[in-house]
């Protein structure tokens, strides 16, 4: 029996939802790490992190740019099912290949670029639907507790990662995606999400309805601003994100279990996404995004100064970094959530998303040539300043300062 919508029940409806979505997110990230760690292994190459990061976001990103057009028209609900089903599908492939000794480097960019076109449908379709289940004064609480989910699978995911490859062949680790996407589609079937009603039912056409969102964002003052900043700050975030199983590995000598451990510092978002789902903090959240580009700067910026006997230094400036991230991305999604409007919600997200990651693509492109050139740690100075000079700049933005005080 179906859960129907209603004020006294948002609650529920969010427990079934966020129970599947705990195991799909964790036996993923699961599955994706002990592929990292396959790769830094077997290959060592900072230009194959790279690449493989490059096949997980390109497809997703491009496919952004319209997918956000039949989100906001198909039923949000069989969207996420159909699209964690070929996700799932895509792993069980990959299992496959490698139970048979037959995955080489690219098999392995193949189907995570294949992974990536259900995500380009999956995300935006979650992320719009929130404002039509939750209250309007609880959507910065559902985006922390959405961060503490994801931080769980953070700080579990890469220690689980790390002891299964030592136990097991990595094709059993992969069914753990396959079984976590299982659990979150037959999670959905017990839960009702709405579709915002259209102003008025028209024939498919993606370039006025991307226009037509367009002007939505246009008329709230501030909001691309904020989003212009997201986008230069990504830029510089993804490509060293990419490095960090080579700066445990090469830089710090260590191994496979020091790369979870990295790993599981970036969880120390889980402190953050639990003060802001708990208190639900009653602040500007642009200040809040602010301050968190400089707290995330500076800890990529040090990062690169360490020594290669710092290794645990480098942990504990993860942890905050991982803070600073969780505390940006709650409220820069409650900041959108409470002011676009639900009908064109998928569009602005899949949107974003592309406009988002395509400049970053040409950052992970780059990042194996400049990382090998110049060395890891330099990379971290580099990008750790212009991102905390990002914070720098954005805070002499009223109206997008304001943007943050609006009904947040």
């Amino acid at each position: 029996m179906e859960i129907t919508m209603s004020n006294t029940n948002w609650k529920k409806t969010f427990a079934i939802i966020w129970t599947g979505q705990l195991f799909s997110i964790l036996s993923s990230t699961i599955a994706g790490f002990a592929i990292v760690i396959w790769l830094s292994i077997e290959t060592g190459s900072a230009e194959v992190l790279a690449l493989s990061s490059l096949a997980s976001l390109l497809p997703q990103s491009i496919l952004g740019l319209v997918s956000g057009v039949f989100v906001d028209r198909w039923k949000r609900k069989l969207t996420m099912i159909l699209s964690d089903s070929f996700i799932g599908l895509c792993t069980l492939i990959l299992s496959i290949l490698f139970y048979h000794d037959l995955a080489d480097i690219w098999h392995i960019y193949l189907l995570l670029a294949l992974r990536s076109i259900g995500s380009a449908f999956h995300a935006p379709a979650m992320q719009a639907s929130i404002p039509l289940l939750a209250p309007e004064n609880q959507l910065a609480r559902v985006a922390g507790i959405n961060q503490v989910i994801h931080s769980i699978c953070n700080i579990a995911g890469p220690a689980l990662a790390a002891l299964l490859i030592g136990l097991m062949d990595i094709s059993y680790i992969l069914l753990f995606d396959v079984l976590g996407a299982v659990i979150a589609c037959n999670s959905l079937l017990f839960v009702t999400i709405p579709n915002p009603e259209r102003k008025e039912e028209t024939k498919l056409h993606i370039i006025k309805d991307l226009k037509e969102a367009w002007r939505g964002v246009k008329e709230i003052k501030g909001l691309v601003s904020l989003i212009i900043f997201c986008i230069i700050a990504t830029f510089f975030v993804m490509p060293i994100g990419a490095l960090f199983p080579l700066m445990t590995l090469n830089h710090f000598g260590g191994n496979a279990f020091q790369m979870s451990i990295a790993e599981i510092a970036w969880g120390g978002m889980l402190i953050a996404g639990g003060v802001v789902g708990i208190f639900s903090l009653k602040m500007n959240k642009v200040l809040l995004i602010n301050s968190m580009y400089l707290l995330l700067g500076l800890t990529f910026f040090l990062s690169g100064l360490l020594p290669t006997t710092a290794f645990w230094s480098f942990v504990a400036l993860t942890l905050f970094g991982g803070m600073a991230s969780s505390f940006f991305y709650s409220s820069f999604v409650a900041v959108i959530q409470l002011n676009v409007d639900p009908s064109i919600l998928g569009r602005v997200f899949s949107v974003f998303a592309s406009v988002n990651l395509l400049p970053a693509m040409l950052g992970l492109l780059g990042t194996g040539y400049v990382a090998d050139s110049i060395g890891l740690d330099a990379s971290f100075v580099l990008a750790g300043l212009v991102i905390a000079l990002v914070g720098i700049v954005s805070y002499f933005f009223p109206t997008m300062i304001k943007l943050g005080r609006y009904k947040v």
